[in-house]
């Protein structure tokens, strides 16, 4: 199945997307509830109740529907750096003995083809195309033969980056480098588990079309499984947390001479079996609040 999160008529609702549109599942059952937040805590049982709903016919056709980020405010992500064997040897870097984990702030979530902002602050944006893991089950100590029972599904990520503030300061400023708002566009998707194997997945991230990124999750240097057991051994992941489980090689950065993104390009992740989102970066507009 896919689970999204999608505006229609002026109201949010969560749904199945399939090749002809969307199916709203809380008006298919009344017992569902309308976020994905709620339908993830509901379990098993929501879960149940939406395969039977998925032969059902569309409510919303492509073009009446306007989809957004599946979660709108992950409890966490958590992202890891350095996990594509290729990535590591064009920055230059050693090969990782243990996940290099860093986080991005969870308003930096967006949706998967909402505006990507560039802020007045840097000449160095960047994209980084990436599996994202959603977790389903609140767990802790996850041994990694038991990591595929707490994952609700995948979906596709853009880990943007502000590489003048990551790399400013020794040691880098991951944090603050990664988690401007807006920089972690995701989605179209939820897509369940028992639909792909995360681990032979190709990836292809495009900017204006010219191809930039181009492997396949089975360059992970960790896999999915040893991420969620490095993570929650030392710490609880909870339910609709988001994994960012690395990029692979072609990022911006590594180019020669270097490709940082500008106002006006569009940027598209794709992943084999998950569908693609696709973002346009525009000049930051004045967003204060004070």
């Amino acid at each position: 199945m896919k689970l999204v999160t999608y505006e229609a008529n002026g109201t949010v609702s969560i749904g199945l997307l399939s090749e002809n549109g969307v199916t709203d599942l809380p008006r298919a059952d009344t017992s569902l509830p309308a976020t994905m937040a709620e339908f993830l805590h509901a379990g098993e049982e929501a879960l149940d109740k939406a395969r039977r709903i998925s032969g059902n016919g569309v409510d919303y056709p492509h073009g009446e529907y306007r989809l957004l980020a599946p979660l709108a405010r992950p409890p966490k992500i958590l992202a890891i750096g350095l996990n594509y064997r290729a990535h590591a040897e064009e920055s230059g870097s050693e090969i990782p003995v243990v996940p290099l984990v860093f986080t991005k702030q969870s308003t930096s979530a967006t949706g998967p083809f909402d505006d990507v902002w560039l802020p007045a602050e840097t000449q160095m944006l960047d994209y980084e195309g990436e599996l994202g893991i959603v977790i389903g089950k609140r767990c802790r100590r996850v041994p990694r033969e038991r990591a595929h029972e707490v994952v609700a599904g995948y979906c596709v990520v853009n880990d943007v980056s502000v590489r003048n503030w990551q790399l400013r300061g020794k040691p880098p400023q991951f944090t603050m480098g990664k988690s401007w708002d807006t920089h972690c566009p995701f989605g179209p998707a939820i897509v369940t588990p028992d639909e792909v194997d995360p681990h032979t997945l190709g990836l292809r991230t495009l900017v204006n079309g010219e191809i930039r990124q181009n492997s396949n999750t089975d360059d992970l240097i960790f896999n999915c499984w040893e991420i969620i057991e490095f993570l929650s051994t030392a710490f609880t992941l909870e339910v609709g947390d988001l994994i960012v489980t690395g990029t692979p090689s072609g990022v911006g950065m590594a180019m020669k001479p270097p490709q940082s993104l500008k106002a006006g390009d569009i940027v598209r992740v794709e992943i084999d079996g998950l569908g693609a989102i696709e973002n346009p970066i525009v000049t930051e507009p004045d967003v204060a609040l004070i």
